[in-house]
């Protein structure tokens, strides 16, 4: 029997609670158990329970009655207004229910007027690679991509030979449909997604042949994208409204395309900067000379400076990678290897010998 249940454990607050602390536990329960959410057959019964004693101790001249009398106020000891705990209308009495429901499920309240849903597209994802060279120059690339289309045939409307979707006779187009629960302060009516039409407001009577109704169909499109110059490793490109086709005429989603740069046997890359090494003889090292070296963009010669140390590094500004942003370049890092020979000539001992 409603009306004996212990509406601080239905709840699961104390008999201290405050009342945000009350709303915020009416709240958790109401995403548990509301029908919306929960398929459950005991969840209906459970969202009542919940829902009477939120009715209550929401109230705080209910809440003090409540405290007075027990789980079940004596007849005739004064009770809930209008006598006993009859002739409450639920909504009107504690109109922040509605209002959480409005907040949690888009709306608790039934609408006069159709939804006129529509959907916006998903978006796609798709995967590109490069060489560091097309990375330092941009690329423009066509990439293969089955998408979500309007459905060309009934116009994204879903229905046969350009008949139109029909209002749904159970919720007459709000997409909700509302039951009333008998409970001891009266008849509380909660609104839920219309089963028939899934919150549509509209059903197709006559769908059409080629995308049996949903609107949209998969078809395969070649598009062009283009990649910046300077792009990493990881970053993605995007290129608006080229995902999914919305049902209903909802707008396209996008097309992301991730690129990849793979590894490059000469440079290594952090940011725009790039860093190699290159190998010289301990002559070089110890007398200098102009040699030859490999940049992202070509060869070019450089001098090394007599004295020269194994690892000591040289810094080309400007040879490095093309920043993203378009401003400038970075820079080319050079790493010196001095290359100690394992077999002298005897010539080449005598003339070692010769500097000790």
């Amino acid at each position: 029997m409603m009306g004996t249940q212990d509406y601080y454990k239905t709840l699961g607050v104390e008999k201290s609670a405050s009342e945000e602390e009350i709303k915020k536990a009416y709240r958790k329960l109401v995403r548990k158990y509301h029908p919306d959410t929960n398929k459950d057959k005991d969840a209906e019964a459970k969202m009542s329970e919940v829902n009477e004693a939120y009715s209550v101790l929401s109230n705080k001249e209910k809440r003090a009655k409540y405290d007075q009398f027990g789980t079940v106020p004596p007849p005739g000891a004064g009770g809930f207004p209008g006598g006993g705990f009859g002739g409450v209308n639920f909504t009107d009495d504690f109109g922040s229910v509605a209002d959480i429901f409005d907040s949690m499920f888009g709306g608790g309240r039934r609408s006069s007027r159709s939804r006129n849903v529509v959907y916006e597209g998903a978006d796609i994802k798709t995967q590109v690679a490069l060489t560091l060279e097309e990375a330092f120059s941009g690329k423009k690339i066509t990439v293969d991509i089955p998408r979500l289309d309007k459905c060309p045939e009934c116009g994204g409307t879903g229905s046969k030979d350009g008949s139109k979707p029909k209002t749904c006779p159970d919720c007459k187009g709000t997409g909700q449909v509302t039951r009333a629960q008998q409970t001891v302060f009266g008849t509380f009516q909660t609104a839920t997604t219309c089963p028939r039409c899934k919150g549509e407001g509209t059903i197709v009577d006559n769908p059409c042949p080629k995308c049996h109704g949903q609107t949209v169909v998969r078809e395969h499109h070649k598009i062009e994208v283009d990649i910046p110059a300077g792009i990493e490793d990881g970053m993605r490109v995007r290129v608006r409204g080229e995902g999914d086709a919305g049902k209903k005429g909802g707008p396209n989603g996008d097309l992301y395309v991730m690129v990849r740069v793979r590894p490059h046997k000469v440079f290594q890359r952090n940011g725009a900067n790039l860093f190699s090494s290159v190998s010289i003889s301990m002559y070089e090292a110890a007398l200098g000379n102009e040699i030859t070296v490999l940049t992202i963009t070509g060869k070019e010669k450089i001098k090394v400076k007599p004295g020269t140390q194994p690892g000591e590094t040289m810094t080309l500004r400007g040879k490095g990678m093309p920043r993203i942003n378009g401003r400038g370049f970075g820079d080319l890092q050079i790493t010196f290897k001095v290359i100690i020979p394992k077999k002298l000539t005897k010539a080449e001992r005598a003339a070692l010998k010769k500097l000790m």
